[in-house]
């Protein structure tokens, strides 16, 4: 009995022993740099399909030219409501009529789709629906009467952003914010030059239904942290400079946005210089009292600046569109979402 205590003893002496040798050995070890921290892991960002993005907006310019009151802009307008609630967003819809630059009375539709409703927080991304009623910058004149497809001016913008709404929507745990996409009516009715107005030029005739959201929201209280506007981001060699207006209002969101851009890999298309003041969606949005970015490929020269070729021309059909501008834009707002806190 005597021995078997002694050993018993002995036993636990040794274990003992060899804990704590272990304990002092995994701290020497940590503390000489032998055992490496695990690096944080970044938070989880969704990927983006361009080709998803493209089919949305070969859809949209399908139906023809989405001039308001025709058949075409009804029938497109009728799509993009069902496509948002097929990728499961809540939808608003605000109808409403306002009068040309020629007084003509335009019926018209912003159409609103939300992810994580509920959420105090909000980012509101926007693009413009409608199509140009005039091809005012054709070289020939006779057809600067003709509609245009807007397959950059309008579809591209809109095809994003229903990408991003359907990303947004399958993967709303991973979102900290409530997300909006609007898509805003009679942005492109403004006046063209050949059009001899008594009283002048009339800058107003132009994002009609910023200008209406602005004064009447989807939704009674509607606040945002801030918005992103885009507009004409699918043309190929797209580039995307500081916008006068996003620069003043929302500086702080095109650094955001900007630095999303370069760190998914997409800093040849946001470039960090500045480029004048355009009168946008996003002018009526940041007088609503969101701050608003403008992402729109306007690119300076001296003193001005410019559009793509195709800009109001019959050249902005489906042969503009590069994929490629379409994921830097789509993978750019995805990693800004996701990366919110």
């Amino acid at each position: 009995m005597k021995n078997s205590i002694l050993s018993a003893i002995a036993i636990f002496v040794l274990l003992c022993s060899c804990g704590n040798n272990t304990t002092s050995s995994s701290t020497i070890s940590t503390q000489t740099g032998t055992s490496q921290a695990q690096p944080k892991k970044e938070k989880f960002v969704p990927v983006f399909s361009q080709d998803s993005a493209f089919r949305f907006i070969e859809k949209q310019v399908a139906f023809g030219p989405r001039v308001p009151n025709t058949p075409e802009h009804i029938a497109c307008g009728d799509y993009l409501i069902n496509k948002l609630k097929e990728v499961g967003s809540e939808v608003t819809v605000q109808d409403f009529t306002a009068f040309s630059f020629d007084n003509k009375e335009l019926v018209l539709r912003n159409i609103v789709g939300s992810v994580n409703p509920e959420m105090k927080k909000r980012v509101l991304l926007a693009a413009h629906w409608d199509t140009r009623p005039f091809a005012d910058q054709e070289p020939d004149e006779n057809k600067h009467h003709e509609p245009i497809d807007g397959a950059n001016d309008g579809a591209s913008g809109v095809g994003v952003l229903i990408e991003v709404l359907r990303v947004a929507q399958l993967y709303k745990d991973s979102l900290n914010v409530g997300v909006d996409v609007i898509f805003y009516d009679g942005e492109d009715y403004g006046q063209p030059h050949f059009y001899d107005r008594p009283g002048g030029y009339d800058m107003k005739s132009w994002c009609l239904g910023s200008q209406y959201w602005a004064n009447k929201h989807h939704k009674e209280g509607y606040h945002a942290y801030y918005g992103i506007l885009l507009d004409m981001i699918g043309a190929k060699n797209a580039r995307f400079y500081h916008e006068g207006l996003s620069e003043k209002k929302a500086s702080g969101i095109l650094k955001k946005v900007w630095k999303a851009g370069h760190e998914a890999g997409y800093g040849e298309y946001f470039v960090y210089k500045p480029s004048p003041e355009i009168t946008d969606d996003h002018v009526y949005m940041n007088q609503a009292g969101i701050p608003t970015i403008d992402i729109i490929d306007y690119q300076p020269t001296e003193g001005s600046g410019y559009f793509c070729e195709a800009w109001h021309t019959h050249d902005d059909n489906m042969s503009v569109i590069d994929k490629n501008s379409l994921e830097a834009v789509g993978q750019t707002l995805i990693r800004t979402l996701f990366l919110e806190k």
